[in-house]
Protein backbone atom coordinates (compact mmCIF):
# COMPACT_ATOMS: atom_id res chain seq x y z
CA UNK A 1 0.00 0.00 0.00
CA UNK A 2 0.91 3.25 -0.99
CA UNK A 3 1.18 6.31 1.80
CA UNK A 4 0.08 9.42 0.13
CA UNK A 5 1.89 12.88 2.20
CA UNK A 6 -0.44 15.18 3.37
CA UNK A 7 -0.96 18.81 1.55
CA UNK A 8 1.10 20.28 4.35
CA UNK A 9 3.90 17.87 3.71
CA UNK A 10 3.60 18.29 -0.19
CA UNK A 11 4.04 22.27 0.27
CA UNK A 12 6.50 22.02 2.75
CA UNK A 13 8.74 20.11 0.62
CA UNK A 14 7.86 21.70 -1.97
CA UNK A 15 8.89 25.04 -0.73
CA UNK A 16 12.49 23.82 0.32
CA UNK A 17 13.03 22.42 -2.97
CA UNK A 18 11.85 25.36 -4.55
CA UNK A 19 14.29 27.49 -2.05
CA UNK A 20 17.04 25.12 -2.79
CA UNK A 21 16.90 25.34 -6.26
CA UNK A 22 17.03 29.08 -6.71
CA UNK A 23 20.15 29.21 -4.02
CA UNK A 24 21.91 26.81 -6.08
CA UNK A 25 21.13 29.00 -9.18
CA UNK A 26 22.24 32.04 -7.67
CA UNK A 27 25.39 30.52 -6.28
CA UNK A 28 26.11 29.70 -10.11
CA UNK A 29 25.25 32.48 -11.07
CA UNK A 30 27.22 34.51 -9.17
CA UNK A 31 30.04 32.48 -9.25
CA UNK A 32 30.03 32.60 -13.13
CA UNK A 33 29.43 36.34 -13.48
CA UNK A 34 32.36 37.16 -10.94
CA UNK A 35 35.30 34.66 -12.94
CA UNK A 36 33.76 36.01 -16.19
CA UNK A 37 34.41 39.55 -14.79
CA UNK A 38 37.81 38.53 -14.18
CA UNK A 39 38.63 36.88 -16.94
CA UNK A 40 38.01 40.09 -19.02
CA UNK A 41 39.83 42.02 -16.91
CA UNK A 42 42.92 39.89 -17.32
CA UNK A 43 42.90 39.36 -21.13
CA UNK A 44 42.28 43.42 -21.13
CA UNK A 45 38.77 42.59 -23.75
CA UNK A 46 35.59 44.34 -22.99
CA UNK A 47 33.97 44.35 -19.91
CA UNK A 48 30.74 42.97 -19.26
CA UNK A 49 27.30 44.75 -19.21
CA UNK A 50 26.47 45.14 -15.44
CA UNK A 51 23.05 43.13 -14.55
CA UNK A 52 20.04 45.29 -13.17
CA UNK A 53 20.17 44.43 -9.81
CA UNK A 54 24.69 45.18 -10.06
CA UNK A 55 23.46 48.80 -10.89
CA UNK A 56 20.90 49.14 -8.67
CA UNK A 57 23.15 48.65 -5.94
CA UNK A 58 25.96 50.79 -8.05
CA UNK A 59 23.21 53.56 -8.07
CA UNK A 60 22.35 52.73 -4.25
CA UNK A 61 26.18 53.35 -3.38
CA UNK A 62 26.65 56.57 -5.38
CA UNK A 63 23.72 58.06 -3.83
CA UNK A 64 25.02 56.82 -0.14
CA UNK A 65 28.52 58.53 -1.20
CA UNK A 66 26.91 61.75 -2.97
CA UNK A 67 23.75 62.66 0.35
CA UNK A 68 25.82 65.01 1.43
CA UNK A 69 26.03 66.57 -2.07
CA UNK A 70 23.69 69.77 -3.54
CA UNK A 71 20.63 67.65 -5.57
CA UNK A 72 21.23 67.02 -9.45
CA UNK A 73 20.99 70.28 -11.89
CA UNK A 74 22.28 72.04 -14.06
CA UNK A 75 26.26 73.53 -14.57
CA UNK A 76 26.45 76.29 -12.87
CA UNK A 77 29.03 78.56 -13.65
CA UNK A 78 31.61 79.21 -10.60
CA UNK A 79 32.84 82.38 -10.23
CA UNK A 80 36.36 82.43 -10.09
CA UNK A 81 39.88 84.14 -9.03
CA UNK A 82 39.61 87.69 -10.61
CA UNK A 83 43.24 87.92 -10.96
CA UNK A 84 43.41 84.04 -12.54
CA UNK A 85 41.62 83.47 -16.39
CA UNK A 86 38.81 81.56 -15.85
CA UNK A 87 39.08 77.55 -17.24
CA UNK A 88 37.27 77.02 -20.70
CA UNK A 89 36.75 73.10 -20.33
CA UNK A 90 37.02 70.48 -17.57
CA UNK A 91 35.43 69.48 -15.07
CA UNK A 92 35.60 72.71 -13.19
CA UNK A 93 33.41 74.07 -16.31
CA UNK A 94 31.44 70.69 -17.16
CA UNK A 95 30.35 69.14 -13.90
CA UNK A 96 27.10 70.06 -12.11
CA UNK A 97 27.02 70.85 -8.32
CA UNK A 98 26.43 66.97 -7.29
CA UNK A 99 28.95 65.70 -9.48
CA UNK A 100 31.43 68.09 -8.12
CA UNK A 101 30.80 67.38 -4.71
CA UNK A 102 30.54 63.45 -5.71
CA UNK A 103 34.00 63.54 -7.35
CA UNK A 104 36.15 64.71 -4.01
CA UNK A 105 33.92 61.93 -2.10
CA UNK A 106 35.02 59.21 -4.59
CA UNK A 107 38.65 60.38 -4.71
CA UNK A 108 39.26 60.27 -0.96
CA UNK A 109 37.62 56.32 -1.00
CA UNK A 110 39.41 54.96 -3.60
CA UNK A 111 42.60 56.62 -1.90
CA UNK A 112 42.37 55.68 1.24
CA UNK A 113 41.21 51.75 0.03
CA UNK A 114 44.03 51.19 -2.82
CA UNK A 115 46.84 53.45 -0.81
CA UNK A 116 48.37 50.43 1.10
CA UNK A 117 48.38 48.17 -1.80
CA UNK A 118 51.67 47.18 -1.30
CA UNK A 119 52.16 45.24 -5.39
CA UNK A 120 48.85 47.14 -7.09
CA UNK A 121 47.74 44.90 -10.06
CA UNK A 122 44.84 45.34 -12.34
CA UNK A 123 43.33 41.94 -10.18
CA UNK A 124 43.95 43.92 -6.58
CA UNK A 125 42.87 47.19 -7.92
CA UNK A 126 39.53 45.83 -9.30
CA UNK A 127 38.83 43.75 -6.44
CA UNK A 128 39.55 47.01 -4.45
CA UNK A 129 37.24 48.92 -6.25
CA UNK A 130 34.51 46.01 -6.28
CA UNK A 131 34.47 45.99 -3.05
CA UNK A 132 33.81 49.91 -2.52
CA UNK A 133 30.81 49.24 -4.98
CA UNK A 134 31.93 50.16 -7.90
CA UNK A 135 30.69 47.72 -11.41
CA UNK A 136 32.78 45.97 -13.26
CA UNK A 137 30.55 48.24 -16.50
CA UNK A 138 31.39 51.09 -14.79
CA UNK A 139 35.21 49.94 -14.31
CA UNK A 140 37.10 51.03 -17.66
CA UNK A 141 40.67 50.79 -18.87
CA UNK A 142 41.80 48.54 -15.85
CA UNK A 143 45.75 47.86 -16.74
CA UNK A 144 49.10 47.94 -15.77
CA UNK A 145 50.82 50.75 -17.48
CA UNK A 146 54.66 50.45 -16.22
CA UNK A 147 54.83 50.22 -12.78
CA UNK A 148 50.92 51.77 -11.97
CA UNK A 149 47.96 50.67 -12.77
CA UNK A 150 45.69 52.45 -14.47
CA UNK A 151 41.47 52.96 -14.67
CA UNK A 152 38.31 55.16 -15.15
CA UNK A 153 35.34 55.25 -13.45
CA UNK A 154 31.58 55.83 -15.39
CA UNK A 155 30.17 57.18 -12.71
CA UNK A 156 27.36 59.11 -14.54
CA UNK A 157 23.95 59.15 -13.06
CA UNK A 158 20.87 61.26 -12.72
CA UNK A 159 22.03 63.31 -16.31
CA UNK A 160 25.74 63.87 -14.37
CA UNK A 161 28.79 63.40 -16.59
CA UNK A 162 31.47 62.55 -13.78
CA UNK A 163 33.98 60.33 -14.42
CA UNK A 164 37.29 59.57 -12.56
CA UNK A 165 40.96 58.66 -14.13
CA UNK A 166 42.98 57.01 -11.62
CA UNK A 167 46.51 55.49 -11.46
CA UNK A 168 48.03 53.71 -8.70
CA UNK A 169 51.82 52.19 -8.24
CA UNK A 170 52.39 51.37 -4.97
CA UNK A 171 54.20 54.77 -4.01
CA UNK A 172 51.63 57.89 -5.17
CA UNK A 173 47.74 57.23 -6.05
CA UNK A 174 46.32 59.77 -8.33
CA UNK A 175 42.94 59.94 -8.79
CA UNK A 176 41.27 62.91 -10.06
CA UNK A 177 37.66 63.93 -11.68
CA UNK A 178 37.03 63.82 -15.40
CA UNK A 179 34.37 64.25 -17.56
CA UNK A 180 32.34 61.96 -19.83
CA UNK A 181 29.70 62.36 -22.79
CA UNK A 182 26.38 62.88 -20.94
CA UNK A 183 24.58 59.93 -23.10
CA UNK A 184 25.90 57.04 -24.81
CA UNK A 185 29.45 55.17 -24.18
CA UNK A 186 31.95 55.68 -22.28
CA UNK A 187 34.72 57.84 -23.08
CA UNK A 188 36.60 60.80 -21.25
CA UNK A 189 35.56 63.95 -22.74
CA UNK A 190 38.96 65.57 -24.12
Amino acid sequence: MTEIPSPKALFTRSVSTLAATALASLALVACGSEQAGTASVRAGSSIPSPTPSSEAAFTAMLDRVARSCPAPGPVEKHPGDAAAPAPTSGPEVELNARDWCASALHEERITQAVWELADPTPEKVGKVLNDLGYVDGRIHGLRQSGAATTFALDLRDKGGRLCLDGSVDGERTMVTACVAPPTGPFAVAK
